[in-house]
């Protein structure tokens, strides 16, 4: 079972609830997560729920559900190691025809956001993030039985001790509830290449 007594908070939010089959987080308004590119602003206000761990391959199941309405609103899986060095995976609203589903990868300071539009009519998506030493991959599912694989990253300081959970935001001046259930921690799902070996 997965054990939410070894989640730490970075930026506790105001309203929120843990319990050992779900974890809620009501976001406030003007929360994000992102570095510099392109929007040349640096924003670190998003409340972050992980847990740490020195495994070098493992895999991390979330089902997210949202009632998300605003632009930017968003929440989804997280690997934070610092404000200038994390992850995520996650649904940000639009408008009322379409959402980004994507992810962003942050090294050292700088962010960049691969996506793709999803209808604005989904409201429930599960993740599954994998790492291998310090390679990650983010992938996504509508029904937690079939993965889709979403984005493969490297992080320039990730291959030490980690830490990876659930995050929830509003950009603007917006609130929502995001709700986080079907947890697990697994063998790592990723599996090791088959193709081409290394140099």
């Amino acid at each position: 079972m997965f054990d939410v007594s070894k989640l730490v908070w970075t930026r506790e939010p105001a309203a929120c609830s843990v319990t050992p089959d779900e974890i809620e987080i009501t976001t406030a308004p003007h929360t994000d997560l992102w570095q510099r590119t392109y929007y040349h602003f640096r924003n670190d206000t998003a409340p972050v729920l992980q847990m740490e761990t020195d495994e070098r391959y493992f895999s991390f199941v979330v089902r997210t559900e949202f009632a998300s309405k605003h632009r930017f609103d968003q929440c989804g899986v997280v690997l934070y190691l610092d404000s200038e060095n994390w992850l995520k995976g996650s649904i940000e609203y639009e408008n009322e025809d379409f959402q980004h589903l994507g992810t962003v990868v942050t090294n050292h300071g700088y962010s960049d956001w691969a996506t793709t539009e999803i209808s604005a009519d989904v409201r429930s998506m599960w993740y599954r993030l994998s790492r291998r030493e310090d390679d990650f991959c983010v992938e996504c599912s509508l029904d937690g039985e079939r993965f889709s694989q979403m984005r493969v990253c490297h992080l320039w300081e990730g291959a030490d001790t980690v830490r990876f959970g659930v995050y929830a935001c509003s950009p603007e001046d917006s609130s929502f509830v995001a709700r986080f259930t079907h947890m697990d921690v697994t063998e790592c799902k990723w599996l090791a290449h088959d193709g081409q070996q290394p140099d």
